[in-house]
């Protein structure tokens, strides 16, 4: 199935056992080429794999990539621009769902420029019960060295227009 400008799609995450781990009702497609699909969402629903779930509380541009072991959502808060980011596979497309396998490191990027990484030891305790590969684990440490780099460059989307571009299209799409 082909997507396009102003689909609306479902995304799932899983867990690398199989488990789905949270899913979020919707996003809209604003960009797509072959190497990447940026979706856009306001107050959506994600549940989480216990079942409970919750509405966001803000808009936010998500960019999925075809070639890159992490995803980046920037997160348009009150007080400024947020940007959470997962160590994940890149995304596939499975009839109108976008899926990714999570890694449980994140990135988390303030307003003010600053970041931190989170989950650490989610990640250490998830790779020995789940048995990642040493070629696994390489690929994830190198993927949270390349996002840092990315984030230390600006390099799109940790970019303020960018993230308000993208949602400006989503804006106009679902007015």
């Amino acid at each position: 199935m082909d997507i396009k400008k102003g689909d609306r799609l479902k995304i799932e995450c899983y867990k690398h056992n199989g488990y789905l781990d949270r899913t979020s009702d919707e996003a809209t497609v604003v960009y797509i080429d072959d190497t990447m699909l940026i979706v856009a969402n306001n107050h959506t629903r994600l549940t989480e794999h216990d079942g409970k779930s919750h509405t966001t509380n803000e808009p936010a541009v998500l960019f999925f990539y075809k070639d890159k072991w992490f995803n980046i959502i920037g997160q348009l808060k009150k007080n400024g621009l947020f940007y959470y980011c997962n160590i994940a596979t890149p995304y596939i497309i499975d009839g109108r769902t976008i899926k990714y396998i999570d890694y449980d490191l994140d990135l988390r990027v303030f307003p003010d420029g600053g970041f931190k990484i989170l989950d650490r030891n989610e990640y250490r305790y998830h790779k020995k019960v789940m048995h990642y590969t040493k070629e696994l684990d390489t690929i994830i440490e190198n993927s949270l060295q390349e996002l840092i780099e990315w984030k230390k460059e600006e390099k799109e989307p940790f970019k303020r227009e960018t993230v308000e571009k993208y949602y400006q299209i989503f804006k106009e799409m679902t007015d």
